[in-house]
């Protein structure tokens, strides 16, 4: 029987306008063997799929809640499948993962398999889950209401001064305090690698002999993690827009102690660099990008306008007004980075703050941004755990400073080296600090230098505000049966997001043959977004762009858009 009420009761909450956004017990993990007998040893369970709309099926997949402990406490994992077009020819299920953490591959799957390749479609079961502790498996729940865990964040996207520092410092300890309280045992398990082992519960389930698997962002994590738990138990395993695992498990050196996760793992020098090639392109494009003409010093001069005076902005939905801070604009300009075909509403809301338009209008431009981000409301579960999910499972993943003056050192320094984008990465998951030292009790630290018995296929983008390219290049140089497919273009994923042939060729192939493409294989990209290809480039990955928006967006965008 299923424990679904592991977290505290929940009450019916509002969703507005958003879908959802160092705790060392030892450095080291079980063994890759200790850890498969303990997964194997959980009974496959029986799986019973029901009918959930539009040709999907729905269920929810007993696991154990401690893989020490197979036959105690059960959770759910609440999965979904499209099953394949072509059943005699189908291979198995392919298991989605769209990041966060905290994104739910449920919606994931049902916002793209209808999209993805026919080819694809035809010979899988296109399958999302939500990991352990997301969504609707059993989840990370700290507060009785959804507008309760809202109240908790701190009224601005993250600290730029040392006021707001302190009021970061007391929102963060307030928020893992209630987790402490009220999360419930699944608080202790929520690692990456636990998640792995449900994946290859999941497996089992589903009847295949091996698993294939499509990773993007944190879902890169997922992956790697699995790669290196069960090296011989895949048969296609992609990782799409990727983290360096040491980076973000420990660091390097005394990293751990002294330089938070967010900053380790480098998104803000992805992010400059990402913005460098908006300047770059917008300039090039002329008429064609509204904020053409010297872009980059613009911006400078429009971010130390707003840092002295805010603008007022009115909410076309609501009609409330609001204030639009210094803060705001990093956050918007981030998260439309994620996403180039974005990047010509991005210049025009540029424009218009800097010409000081009407309030209104302002609001017009941002909310055109927030829908085509995939953040307009969506309805689903009354008490999505966005606040809590993220937190809750990298906290238990990763090592961090517990001294708050090492954040915000390690801010000061970001912000030096990398600019505009150095704090809100380091604030990141700042909650960390203050986290329960009882999560992530089996969690994996290493090593990520497995050699498996299938090859891994990487992909990085070259220009990638959240996941920078040299993650792709640190993971594909620990796996020694890997292979780096690399695409020269921007923004957050490249593989039916990008709208690029050369990609999404290279990665269906190898989906469906195991075949990897040519070492140093180089994708470019098909025009510029402020050319006329853009269009055409929305359309071909616009459910797929906005669908891992959605997920992987860092809480801080997720408060500006609030």
């Amino acid at each position: 029987m299923i424990n679904q009420n592991l977290p505290r009761g929940r009450v019916r909450a509002v969703l507005a306008t958003i879908v959802t956004a160092a705790l060392s017990v030892t450095l080291f993990a079980p063994p890759a063997h200790a850890t498969k007998a303990a997964s194997a040893s959980a009974a496959a369970p029986v799986v019973s799929w029901s009918a959930c709309r539009d040709g999907f099926q729905c269920a929810t997949v007993p696991a154990p809640l401690d893989y020490d402990r197979p036959a105690g406490v059960q959770i759910g994992i609440s999965v979904i499948r499209l099953p394949a077009g072509d059943p005699a020819r189908r291979i198995g299920s392919l298991l989605l993962n769209p990041g966060g953490p905290g994104g739910s591959g449920v919606d994931f799957a049902r916002a793209i398999a209808k999209g993805l390749p026919l080819e694809v479609r035809a010979r899988f079961d296109i399958v999302g889950f939500d990991p352990r502790g997301i969504h609707r498996s059993t989840a990370l729940r700290c507060f009785d209401t959804y507008e309760e865990a809202i109240a908790s964040w701190p009224p601005f996207p993250y600290p730029e001064t040392p006021a707001q520092e302190r009021v970061q410092r007391e929102a963060d300890s307030r928020l893992a305090a209630a987790c402490a309280r009220h999360g419930g045992a699944i608080l202790n398990h929520m690692s990456s690698a636990d998640a792995a082992r449900d994946m290859d519960l999941l497996r089992r389930a589903f009847g295949d002999e091996k698993l294939s698997y499509l990773g993007y962002s944190y879902g890169s994590l997922l992956g790697q993690n699995y790669a290196n738990l069960f090296p011989s138990r895949f048969r296609a395993l992609v990782i799409d827009a990727v983290v360096d695992p040491i980076a973000w498990a420990t660091g390097r050196g005394g990293e751990a102690r002294t330089t938070p996760v967010g900053t380790r793992i480098g998104s803000a020098d992805g992010a400059a660099q990402t913005l460098g090639e908006f300047f770059r392109l917008c300039d090039a494009a002329g008429p064609d990008c509204a904020f053409s003409g010297d872009a980059s010093e613009r911006f400078a001069a429009l971010a130390e306008r707003l840092r002295a005076n805010p603008v007022t902005i009115t909410d076309p939905v609501t009609g409330e007004t609001f204030t639009f801070t210094y803060n705001d604009l990093i956050a918007v300009t981030l998260s439309a980075l994620y996403s180039p075909p974005i990047w010509p509403d991005l210049a025009l809301f540029l424009a218009d703050l800097e010409a000081l338009v009407p309030p209104a209008a302002l609001g017009e431009r941002l909310a055109a941004i927030r829908t085509k981000l995939g953040l307009s409301g969506v309805a689903q579960e009354e008490y999505p755990n966005d606040v809590e999910g993220s937190p809750g499972v990298t906290c238990s993943d990763t090592i961090n400073p517990r001294s708050f003056t090492a954040w915000e050192s390690a801010a000061d320094r970001n912000e030096r080296r990398y600019g505009y984008f150095g704090r809100i990465w380091n604030w990141a998951w700042s909650a960390c600090r203050a986290w329960p030292r009882t999560a992530g009790q089996d969690r994996h630290l290493g090593p990520w230098t497995a050699r498996t018995s299938s090859p891994v296929l990487v992909v990085g983008n070259y220009f990638d505000p959240a996941t920078r390219y040299q993650g792709a290049v640190t993971a594909a140089g620990l796996l020694p049966n890997s292979r780096l497919l690399s695409y020269a273009g921007w923004g957050h994923g490249a593989y039916f997001i990008a709208g690029n042939f050369c990609v999404d060729s290279a990665v269906t192939r190898y989906l469906l043959t195991g075949r990897v493409p040519p070492a140093g294989t180089v994708c470019q990209p098909e025009g510029s977004p402020f050319g006329p290809t853009s269009a055409a480039m929305l359309r071909a990955a616009q459910q797929t762009r906005a669908g891992l928006n959605a997920a992987t967006l860092p809480p801080a965008v997720r408060q500006a858009f609030r």
